[in-house]
């Protein structure tokens, strides 16, 4: 049985989207060139001004993501995570339409191809499946009410809205400050932020 036609409200939204990504991924690819030590950044405000605000035990599980094309490289925090006692897993694809599992991750060590065609190397399949405490997520533009864009596949929206149905986590978006927009064309499954950290500052997204 085919779908029914779209509405014009979904339509208007979903073409928003593909306008908002076309300006994004223009202002991601200049900041990744002219801020090259953004990540750094990043890692100094997390660790001195967000970490102390989040009730995180050693040991808890903290999620990154493999920085794809000009994505803001989480890894400089993510090696001080490590090294003060929390636990790294990083997303896999293991179907399409669904939500991401995340794998137990050591940074230095060898990744996989992802197997859904889309380059973005990922754990692998020996690795142990790990739940988030704390999910770093990465995106193309966010605004101050926590709401992101991101490629449009709904990967990271899924799999907020699952872990959030079953467990309290902590969903923190990693950006270049350039990628701030007044707003964002939002669809109803969109999941919102709980925080967002930049070179340039930690923001508490206004609900």
């Amino acid at each position: 049985m085919s779908a029914g036609p779209e509405s014009p409200e979904t339509l208007s939204i979903r073409d928003a989207k593909a306008q908002a990504r076309a300006h994004a991924l223009g202002a991601r690819a200049k900041a990744f060139v002219t801020t090259p030590e953004a990540g750094l950044r990043v890692r100094d405000i997390f660790v001195t001004q967000l970490l102390p605000k989040l009730a995180l035990k050693v040991g808890a599980v903290v999620t990154g993501y493999i920085p794809f094309r000009d994505e803001l490289d989480p890894r400089p925090l993510l090696t001080v995570l490590e090294e003060r006692g929390f636990s790294l897993g990083a997303p896999s694809i293991v179907a399409r339409d669904q939500p991401l599992v995340f794998r137990r991750w050591d940074i230095y060590a060898g990744l996989t191809p992802g197997r859904f065609g889309f380059g973005i190397p990922e754990p692998t399949l020996d690795s142990p499946i790990v739940e988030p405490d704390l999910l770093l997520v990465p995106m193309l533009a966010f605004d101050r009410r926590g709401h992101r864009l991101g490629y449009g596949r709904g990967y990271y929206d899924r799999t907020l809205a699952s872990l959030r149905a079953r467990r309290s986590i902590v969903a923190v978006g990693l950006a270049f400050a350039a990628q701030e927009v007044l707003s964002l064309p939002i669809s109803e499954e969109d999941q919102r932020l709980d925080w967002i950290v930049t070179e340039a500052a930690l923001i508490h997204p206004t609900f």
